[in-house]
């Protein structure tokens, strides 16, 4: 059905959706439209093609915006063209059920087209947009960057209270490239930017705009909030977003020594006749910022299929414990330590950091100085301790001794004189360069390299460090490649050659880049022997919560728990030992996390210390690692000044327990009242409060609340029980086939019968004598015969519960010679 409307001042579609029935359609010859969900409403001016975003039920708009491109380097805006032509229907997508305009900005001679589609959607509190930029110019045309929102006039991010008392949450090209840090809207002088995603809270009406990139199929996302006025009293004068290239970003990080010639900004050609789209852009407005976040990393965790169902590693890692220093005889000591004295407690991740290679680009090749038996021996031996080697490696990096460099200069990115774009150095000293992956050869490299580390090495986890200097614009092995669709290509050949098994880690990258490629990503800065380290990592880990199994399963970096300096390493080798409160802070830190837990520190050392070991082993903590839930900064937006940064995270266990932790990041001693009320509890119950750290009880004088003492430079760990609800076994429920061959591999699963039934580790006794830990195992049997299966759910505080099944077991493992059955193994390509 089309339906043609020569007028229309607007239409409400508050409850439309589910009374339009197949396409409707409108031209629109006059005003605009009007689309308005439980949480957003959007409107677009269909005489100009503006469109507007706010709240339900408030008149006032809190952003108006336009689109705009930078093509042969002149910015092409919306207003410029002068034919705007919007038409309407319902859409269906990945997100569901939405009100879609199309709005075409036409006319200007010898220029091409902008078309943005814009979604509102029936269900949830969110819109998205999309430009393409269509080439009717008759002529190649090369766009450096696309703009989905441009805001310059009008209402620009007004939240409903004084713009001195907003606050900007804006994401780093990488989890440090800059140090991400919440800031007042009047902290910056001229620009607050983010990548990614950025956030605007304002203090007095709790009313929050958020934007974040849905994809990244080419273009880095690049959001500015420009200021004008005193800082005191800061006035925002334009807020825009666009796809654009990485150059600038990269200047300010590993092109910022190199040579103009190397610094170049992305121009992608486009044919005539041929378009060109932006990433998709999110947006929503909320008081609920929590929310905000929430659905976005939860739609991110859908569309990309995140790999996110892996238990959170824990083990040791070796960079703050030794830095470059790391040798053969070193690391098997500490791996010998941590199977003998952690192993049984889930430390089971063994990871080598950078300092084992020869050079960077050369990671097959172990510096022999260091470790005179090679890699592969030494990871051997860590196998047969039971653990699961890790190796660093920075896959795009190439320095000037690598083989790669003094052997195929040509398997490297260039700029327009043909020489290859330098990207820094090692510490000083290394030269360093950037591998193209479109490059056959490259590739061919890329594969011989993790193939041997996944398998000649056996290695099970493999950190991928410093992509973010590697995503450099320049000109590839296959033109009209972008930054990021290069650092993909080669992910993704990383992947296919070392399968599913063996995790990947994204460190030092863009955030949304490798979402589905790589199972674990750094979320903030280098930890180190420094409580300043701990603090400079704590706004990362607490604006990034929500990523914890929706990007990736969250990588916090090490804590530091020893009295260990490294003297030789200033930045964040520590000059004096942690304190034992700053020990807590950072081991906390990492709990609340709920990602990854690594140790970094040496561990004979940390083991000649029974207070400091007792922290890495206390079950608490590993139960908040099992469980991989991430705390909620519960004063993400709201934190005092005195902190300068959020400080109080909590996380709901089951609905009988939670963990509650407090941070003083300051220099004085800090007393601190916790309203149950801010943690989302009932003032109805009652709750018995203990500290984790030392087992003792918080008094709660006041039934409503929480007075916790801190030191300086500490964090207090409180277990919040509520005594009217029983502690109980989890409920379970498990999948088997009831019948297998001998020889066979079969899967079991098991998984909480209700979301009240938490399981912490699950047990799996085959009957046959061999037991596995997991949810989801694979066994198989070598006799035939009936077997009684044991599955044991361990739940917080180490109650249990049993489930048992008979599994018949039939056939026999042929032991003839067939050779007419033979097939050679192929490796993964």
């Amino acid at each position: 059905m089309n339906l043609s409307i020569a007028h229309c001042r607007s239409v409400a579609s508050v409850g439309a959706l589910g009374l339009l029935i197949g396409s409707l359609n409108y031209v629109l010859l006059a005003e605009g439209t009007t689309s308005a969900s439980q949480s957003l409403r959007v409107t677009v001016d269909g005489a100009t093609g503006n469109y507007a975003i706010g709240q339900p039920g408030s008149a006032s708009d809190v952003l108006i915006a336009a689109v705009a491109a930078k093509v042969d380097g002149r910015w092409l805006h919306a207003r410029d063209y002068p034919k705007h032509l919007m038409t309407e229907s319902i859409a269906n997508d990945d997100l569901g059920t939405a009100h879609e305009w199309t709005v075409r900005h036409s006319g200007l001679e010898r220029a091409p087209e902008l078309i943005y589609r814009l979604h509102s959607y029936a269900d949830k509190p969110i819109g998205d947009i999309q430009v393409q930029v269509l080439d009717t110019a008759g002529r190649t045309i090369h766009i450096q960057a696309i703009r989905p929102i441009e805001a310059r006039q009008g209402k620009i991010l007004d939240l409903g209270g004084p713009a001195a008392l907003d606050r900007v949450l804006s994401d780093s090209f990488s989890e440090d490239r800059p140090a991400l840090k919440i800031r007042d809207l009047g902290d910056v002088e001229g620009v607050h930017r983010g990548v990614g995603s950025q956030l605007l809270y304002n203090r007095q009406s709790h009313v929050s705009f958020f934007v974040g990139a849905l994809t990244s199929n080419r273009f880095l996302t690049v959001s500015r909030l420009h200021l004008a006025g005193p800082l005191n009293a800061p006035l925002i004068q334009a807020f825009e977003v666009d796809s654009t290239g990485t150059t600038e970003l990269t200047k300010e990080n590993s092109l910022k020594q190199s040579p103009p010639e190397d610094q170049i900004e992305l121009s992608l050609a486009v044919a005539p006749g041929a378009g060109l789209d932006s990433e998709k852009l999110l947006f929503s407005v909320s008081g609920d910022y929590h929310s905000q976040l929430e659905t976005y990393g939860s739609l991110i965790r859908e569309l990309h299929h995140a790999r996110t169902s892996y238990p959170s590693p824990m083990g040791w890692w070796s960079w703050t414990a030794y830095y470059f220093g790391l040798n053969e005889g070193t690391a098997l000591t500490n791996a010998h330590w941590l199977a003998q004295h952690l192993k049984s407690l889930g430390y089971r991740f063994f990871h080598i950091d950078e300092g084992y290679q020869y050079a960077r680009g050369e990671y097959a090749t172990a510096d022999s100085t260091l470790f005179p038996n090679g890699l592969r021996a030494l990871e051997r031996k860590v196998r047969n301790e039971g653990l699961i080697p890790g190796l660093w490696t920075a896959p795009f990096q190439v320095a000037d001794r690598s083989w790669v460099y003094e052997n195929h200069r040509d398997w490297l990115v260039h700029n327009a004189k043909g020489e290859a774009i330098r990207i820094g150095q090692v510490d000083g000293k290394d030269r360093l360069f950037v591998l193209d992956t479109t490059n056959p050869g490259a590739q061919e490299y890329l594969r011989k390299t993790y193939s041997t580390l996944a398998n000649e090495w056996n290695i099970g986890y493999i950190k991928l460090d410093f992509m973010e200097d590697t995503a450099v614009e320049g000109f590839y092995y296959r033109p009209n490649t972008t930054a990021l669709e290069a650092q993909r290509i080669g992910l993704q050949i990383v992947r296919q050659i070392v399968g599913d098994q063996v995790l990947l880690d994204k460190d030092g990258s863009p955030m949304l880049n490798p979402v589905g490629i790589v199972d674990t990503g750094r979320i903030s800065l280098d930890t180190g022997h420094t409580f300043e380290a701990t603090k400079d990592a704590a706004p990362g880990v607490a604006a990034r919560y929500y990523m914890n199994r929706n990007f990736f399963v969250s990588d916090p970096d090490a804590f530091c728990v020893s009295k260990q300096t490294v003297t030789d390493q200033p930045w964040h080798g520590g000059k004096v030992p942690l304190t034992l409160d700053e020990a807590k802070a950072s081991i906390a830190l990492s709990a609340v996390a709920g990602g990854m837990y690594e140790i970094g520190d040496d561990l004979p050392a940390l083991g000649a210390d029974a207070e400091r070991l007792a922290l890495v082993q206390n079950q608490d903590l590993i139960e908040m690692i099992k469980l991989s839930r991430a705390s909620k900064p519960v004063d993400l937006m709201s934190y005092s000044p005195e902190d300068n940064q959020p400080s109080i995270f909590w996380v709901e266990e089951d609905h009988r327990q939670g963990m509650l932790t407090i941070f003083n990041w300051t220099d004085q001693r800090h007393s601190r009242s916790i309203e149950f009320s801010s943690l989302g509890l009932a003032a109805s119950n009652q709750y018995a409060i203990s500290d984790v750290f030392d087992g003792k009880t918080v008094a709660t004088p006041n039934p409503n609340s929480a007075v916790v003492d801190l030191p300086p430079h500490s964090a207090r760990l409180l277990k919040v029980v509520n005594v009217g609800v029983s502690a109980q076994p989890p409920s379970i429920k498990f999948e088997h086939v009831p019948n297998v061959m001998t020889g066979r591999a079969a899967t079991f699963r098991a998984q909480p019968t209700t979301s009240n039934d938490v399981v912490v580790t699950y047990a799996w006794s085959f009957g046959d004598g061999v037991t596995l830990e997991g949810q989801e195992v694979s066994h198989a049997y070598t006799r035939s015969g009936t077997y009684q299966v044991v599955v044991t759910a361990i739940g917080l505080g180490g109650l249990s519960t049993e489930e048992h099944f008979s599994l018949a077991v039939s056939g026999s493992v042929s032991t003839r010679f067939a050779p007419a059955k033979k097939e050679r193994y192929q490796p993964p390509q």
